[in-house]
């Protein structure tokens, strides 16, 4: 009973971490947009507490549901190559989470270089991420 507690709060923390990284890279795009001080302010606001309070605590718990699931059925490493590359997804997703945090800090220090149809693209990184790792999950086709 305690495995399916775990993997219903892994599968919530999955949820909330997707929609800051979905949410996140939108912002960027409308920061990129924006030309007065006071929208500039109002987004590096946003994105912070998005970053912040919200992504960082659901990828933290994602990863430790995660861990623990693994830690209860150590055996799934046997079960075939898709929990492998699932886990090198995840470690992709990792890093694009650090790197939506990088860019955080260039918008409130003023720094970002790059535009609107930048954003546009990186956005969609993420959603390739899970496409990939649910249909690895729910298929495990290898």
């Amino acid at each position: 009973m305690l495995y399916l507690w775990l993997k219903a709060f892994h599968i919530v923390s999955v949820v909330c971490w997707f929609a800051g990284l979905f949410y996140l890279p939108r912002l960027f795009v409308y920061h990129a947009q924006s030309e007065d001080s006071i929208s500039k302010e109002r987004f590096s606001i946003m994105e912070r507490k998005l970053y912040r309070g919200i992504m960082g605590p659901a990828m933290i718990a994602t990863l430790i549901f995660g861990g623990w699931l693994i830690y209860l059925n150590p055996s799934i490493f046997s079960q075939g190559g898709w929990i492998h590359a699932k886990l090198i997804l995840v470690v992709l997703l990792i890093g694009y989470h650090h790197m939506c945090g990088a860019q955080v800090k260039r918008f409130a220090r003023g720094e970002n270089t790059r535009s609107h149809v930048f954003y546009r693209w990186f956005n969609e990184v993420p959603v390739l991420l899970l496409l990939a790792i649910v249909i690895l999950v729910v298929v495990k086709p290898f």
